[in-house]
């Protein structure tokens, strides 16, 4: 393992060389005495952005053709059947979970 620990170290070290020689030959580029740039103020916050409100209103009625079309009430709970079921798929017979729930009064 020493020989490895050697490798990896000196493999580290040429990287880091690398980046280091490859940072000082990096300049930044001058813009030319009559360029200007524009930049904000160090007092420039951009405006805030404006979410749009959208109104819910509980509805009175319900469509007819929407199931179910009850209200289970302030205190119903859900129950919940889990199984399981055989489905034939091109590969071959899975077992593939199910549930069926209903509210019930609480």
């Amino acid at each position: 393992m020493g020989a490895m620990n050697r490798i990896v170290t000196a493999g580290l070290l040429a990287a880091f060389a690398c980046v280091l020689l490859a940072a000082e030959s990096a300049e930044a580029q001058t813009a030319a005495p009559g360029v200007r740039v524009a930049q904000a103020g160090p007092d420039y916050v951009p405006p805030r952005r404006v979410y749009r409100r959208v109104p819910v209103y509980p509805r009175e009625h319900y469509d007819p053709d929407v199931y179910p079309r009850y209200n289970p009430g302030p205190n119903a709970v859900r129950v919940c059947n889990a199984y399981y079921v055989q489905e034939a798929r091109p590969s071959g017979t899975v077992i593939t979970p199910r549930m069926h729930c209903v509210w019930r009064p609480g």
